[in-house]
């Protein structure tokens, strides 16, 4: 019990005092996780928009693979990726292994067919509501598309928290492709997995309260948003 109290303890002194090596884990993890959330919002937005509404041979294989990629395994990702950027690899040249930008693909790939594949049902069910609508006003591909996103504000928000909590909680892709180098790319997931193995269970505690209290604020705005999304409808 006293190893508890005593953890707990250390960990609760760690997080007030503002420790330079602390700080600097946990603002590499938000780099890293929000500038992939970002690139797969940049792909998987409009991919996921084109695949609904788009008519194309192969559409149901795009839409399976988008469905079964939602689950990929991150350590395969990770392996494909180190394969990729290490010097035997096509990317080699690039000199991107065990650096952020390496995570940050990582990453990346792992949260695009989340994005995406929520996109294009999100997407798909506005057509079936506004489709009609929006043919009677000869509206092109790109204002279609557009029109339903806008009005999918809300609903595609809670799709961006979705992909930074599985970015954010990500570890065995980031290990692999990051190689966990301290002050360059340690992340808070790779540094508890380090720090428990250590022994130290207060760094690990410290930063696995502040990772569980960045999940839980994702899934809190997740559930205001929604929240909000219903009043609105009711409303209308």
């Amino acid at each position: 019990m006293d190893i508890f109290v005593t953890a707990f303890t250390e960990a609760g002194a760690l997080l007030v005092s503002f420790d330079p090596d602390f700080l600097s884990i946990v603002g590499l993890s938000l780099r890293v996780s929000l500038t992939a959330v970002a690139l797969a919002c940049l792909i998987g937005f409009p991919l996921g928009a084109l695949v609904a509404l788009a008519r194309f041979p192969g559409r149901g294989a795009v839409i399976l693979l988008l469905n079964t990629f939602m689950g990929l395994p991150p350590v395969v990702v990770g392996l494909i990726v180190f394969l990729a950027l290490s010097r035997a690899g096509p990317l080699g040249v690039l000199g991107l292994l065990f650096t952020p930008a390496a995570m940050i693909i990582a990453q990346t790939i792992l949260v695009t067919p989340i994005i995406a594949a929520l996109t294009r049902q999100i997407v798909a069910d506005l057509w079936l509501e506004y489709g009609e609508h929006l043919r009677s006003l000869d509206a092109s591909p790109l204002t279609s598309v557009a029109t339903l996103i806008t009005d999918a504000r809300y609903s595609l928000a809670t799709v961006v928290l979705a992909g930074f909590g599985r970015a954010i909680a990500e570890v065995g892709a980031v290990m692999i492709v990051g190689g966990n180098i301290d002050h360059a790319t340690r992340v808070m997931t790779t540094a508890i997995a380090l720090e428990t193995s250590k022994g130290n269970l207060s760094t690990a505690l410290g930063l696995g309260i502040v990772l569980l209290t960045l999940a839980l604020a994702a899934n809190a705005a997740v559930q205001m948003i929604k929240t909000g999304t219903r009043k609105q409808s009711s409303l209308a």
